[in-house]
């Protein structure tokens, strides 16, 4: 009984010694808060940069994944989104400060009232995939069929380029939106589409699978592709020094790309982009990404007239 006794009295004892070395509830409560607030203040001054799991991105995590930033100007955080639309409302709320978009979005966002700047245009693409399930060969084909895409986005655009050409009416393509692209891929292979637009390397895991190229936005002479600043950024002084930074980091991933080839870089392809070895393997060797450079007129006003 007594041995008893002794052993409740020691854990009791050892119970009190923890908690006095311990902090309290509140006392840890209090460090978390802190903790919270630090890492908020630490998020608020990061440059932030909403990226899509697409091959024009790949610039952008290699700066990131291999460090060529100037740390001590540039807190590089990506922030990885899968539909344009949710890139997007990253920026219009001011979430991040930079984005990866097309063209026509960011006329649409300007439009809404989200003052943007045009940072660089990028070497992005995409393709009008029909299923060969669908028996879609040509354009028009799309007659009577569902053709997925994102609605105010170049995607748009293209849809109603290619209804055109073959003087199809827009009541007799069904357009239906769907702004994840992985998941607009995942309907293709499932035979839930009869035609889609896709980018790389979406593309390239859509034509493995045999279905078909109906349209190309490079043939159809449309270069949409962008990286958009939001304006308030751009003209804020305390980040001239993180924009720099990031278009050194960007211009570094080019030049290490074209030295070392795509290739080398699959296994972020294959990480951010949610996509298999076989389709790294198989992704176009012509792809080429340039230092940054705005946009061209031309290609923006083509965006502006479509959304105005």
């Amino acid at each position: 009984m007594k041995t008893g006794k002794v052993y409740f009295f020691a854990i009791i004892v050892l119970q009190l010694l923890f908690q006095a070395c311990g902090p309290s509830y509140d006392e840890q409560r209090r460090l978390n808060r802190q903790e919270r607030q630090r890492l908020a203040r630490e998020d608020s001054a990061a440059f932030k940069v909403a990226v899509l799991p697409t091959i024009d991105c790949l610039p952008i995590f290699v700066a990131k994944y291999h460090n060529l930033y100037d740390t001590a100007k540039v807190d590089l955080r990506l922030k990885a989104f899968s539909a344009q639309m949710d890139c997007d409302t990253a920026l219009m709320n001011a979430r991040v400060e930079a984005g990866v978009t097309d063209l026509v979005r960011a006329e649409r966002m300007q439009k809404l009232g989200t003052g943007l700047y045009y940072l660089s245009a990028t070497g992005a693409y995409w393709q009008l995939i029909g299923n060969r399930q669908s028996r879609i060969k040509q354009l028009k084909q799309l007659d009577d069929k569902m053709m997925a895409m994102t609605r105010y986005s170049v995607t748009d655009m293209l849809g109603d380029m290619a209804v055109d050409s073959v003087k199809l009416t827009d009541e007799r393509v069904f357009r239906v939106q769907i702004n994840d692209v992985r998941l607009r891929l995942k309907m293709l292979e499932n035979n839930e589409m009869d035609a889609m637009w896709l980018p790389e390397p979406q593309a390239t895991r859509a034509r493995m699978l045999r279905h078909n190229v109906i349209a190309d936005s490079r043939k159809m002479n449309v270069a949409s592709g962008a990286i958009v600043v939001r304006k308030t950024i751009y003209d804020d002084k305390t980040r001239k020094p993180q924009i720099e930074a990031f278009v050194n980091a960007y211009n570094a991933a080019v030049d290490s790309i074209a030295k070392f080839g795509v290739q080398h870089y699959g296994n972020l392809v294959a990480k951010y982009c949610a996509v298999d070895e076989k389709t790294v393997a198989k992704l176009p060797k012509d792809l080429k990404f340039k230092h940054m450079a705005p946009p061209e007129e031309r290609d923006i006003e083509q965006a502006k007239k479509y959304i105005h």
